[in-house]
C-alpha cells in the first residue's frame, strides 16, 4: 500500500523515533509498504517517521544510482534499530534531497564512510561498512530517526535561501509528484 509521505512541518519529522521490535506483528507489511510508498515516490531511502511512524526502521534501495555511484549496486536494505558506530573524518559535500522536501536540493557535507549496526527483516544483527554515496544514504536515513533532516545541515544563508519552497511546503502548495501528508491548516 502506497502511504503518504510527511512534509517538513509535521512533528513526528522532528521526535527522536523508539526502538522498533523486529517481532511486531504487520513489521513485515509496513516493511513491504514502505518499499512501494518510496518506489512511487522515485526515491531511494525511506525512514518510519516519513510516513508517521515514530520507530527506528528505515528501507533503502539505492541500486538506481549505481550507473553514477558503482558503491550504490545491489544496495537494498532494511535497517531495523541501526546505529552509526563509527564515522570517517573525512567528509565530502555532494547535494541531496528528501522526500519530505519536494523540490529542494542543497549540499550537504557527510563522512565518506561509516560502519552500522542494525538488524535486518529477519531480526539477524548486522554490522556494515558503507562508503561513498551509500554512506551518505544511510546517514540521511539515520537522522530522520533522531529527530534531524537534511537542512539542519545547510548553513543559514542557504536555509534563508529556501524559505519560500519550506513555507510552500508547509502549506501544502509544493509541486510534488507522490502522495503527501502536509502540516494541516
Amino acid at each position: 500500500m502506497i502511504l503518504p509521505i510527511y512534509t517538513y512541518g509535521q512533528p513526528v519529522l522532528r521526535e527522536k523515533a523508539e526502538p522498533a521490535d523486529e517481532r511486531e506483528p504487520g513489521l513485515k507489511q509496513l516493511i513491504d509498504d514502505m518499499f512501494e510508498t518510496m518506489y512511487n515516490a522515485d526515491g531511494i531511502g525511506l525512514a518510519a517517521p516519513q510516513i508517521g511512524r515514530p520507530i527506528r526502521l528505515l528501507v533503502i534501495d539505492a541500486d538506481p544510482l549505481s550507473k553514477d555511484y558503482p558503491e550504490c549496486r545491489l544496495f537494498r536494505r532494511v535497517m531495523i534499530n541501526p546505529e552509526i558506530i563509527e564515522k570517517s573524518r573525512e567528509t565530502a559535500a555532494l547535494e541531496e534531497g528528501c522526500l519530505s522536501f519536494p523540490g529542494i536540493h542543497e549540499k550537504v557535507a557527510r563522512a565518506v564512510s561509516v560502519r552500522v549496526r542494525y538488524r535486518d527483516e529477519n531480526g539477524a544483527w548486522k554490522e556494515e561498512t558503507f562508503g561513498g554515496f551509500a554512506a551518505r544514504v544511510v546517514q540521511h536515513e539515520c537522522e530522520h530517526l533522531d529527530g534531524e533532516v537534511f537542512i539542519d545541515s545547510i548553513s543559514p544563508i542557504r536555509r534563508q535561501l529556501n524559505r519560500s519552497k519550506l513555507n510552500a511546503i508547509i502549506k501544502g502548495s509544493a509541486a510534488c509528484s507522490y502522495r503527501v501528508k502536509p502540516v494541516k491548516k
